[in-house]
């Protein structure tokens, strides 16, 4: 019996292409699992120094579940730093507008706030439809 821990390298990590269809999912429940993935925190070689995860694409985000009133009552505010620079727009309007972009804001808060959370970010693909440009590498449905 070895007593030695075992510590993964960048080149051992192998990164896999998973796709997940956002029809009718809740909007926290799948980022929360996205995030995991991203991560590497579903592998038994995770390493929270180096970026395990593996890749996910995400189709159909126009049609993401929100549970309540959240499309009328949760904003997303940003500010320019100028005076009067403060904007705000609701859930719903965003979806409308980009609905990429509320899927990739919902697992950017669950990601670490440093270099390794953006790279980690970088292999999420979002599609408001069906249809993406990944098929070359043969993506798996996510469990």
């Amino acid at each position: 019996m070895s007593t030695k821990t075992y510590a993964v390298r960048e080149s051992e990590i192998e990164r896999r292409w998973y796709v997940v269809d956002a029809a009718d999912q809740t909007l926290g429940r799948l980022a929360s699992r996205v995030a995991r993935v991203l991560e590497g925190k579903h592998k038994p070689t995770w390493t929270p120094n180096l970026d395990s995860g593996d890749h996910v694409i995400i189709l159909n985000a126009a049609r993401i579940a929100v549970t309540s009133d959240k499309k009328e009552s949760k904003l997303y505010i940003r500010h320019s730093g100028h005076p009067q620079g403060l904007k705000q727009e609701t859930l719903g309007h965003l979806l409308e507008r980009r609905p990429e972009e509320v899927i990739r804001r919902a697992v950017k808060g669950m990601l670490p706030r440093t270099r390794l959370g953006v790279q980690q970010l970088r292999k999420l693909k979002v599609y408001a439809g069906t249809d993406h440009p990944h098929q070359a590498q043969r993506p798996e449905p996510l469990a």
